[in-house]
């Protein structure tokens, strides 16, 4: 398991892109909450999504205007089962 930065989720996006990839799935964990939050970004979003995750949350992937939510884990596919067997 890769180390949850900031960094390491930009690579993530990278990778998919360069790959084709249709898919980045990122996980979402949030107070008040049982179980994680899935978010998938289709390829198109790339960009602009991961200059928003940049924006919002700080190096260790913690939401940077919102106590307790944070990234949690990510990865990148062809279909939300490949997404799902990676992250949950």
């Amino acid at each position: 398991m890769q180390e949850l930065t900031i960094s390491n989720l930009e690579r993530c996006f990278f990778k998919a892109s360069q790959q084709n990839k249709r898919f980045v799935g990122v996980l979402i964990e949030m107070p008040g909450f049982k179980k994680p939050e899935v978010i998938i970004n289709p390829n198109d979003n790339f960009d602009n999504k991961f200059a928003y995750y940049r924006e919002a949350y700080d190096e260790n992937l913690n939401h940077k205007h919102a106590k307790g939510i944070r990234i949690i884990g990510f990865t990148y596919g062809d279909s939300f089962g490949e997404l799902e067997r990676d992250m949950i």
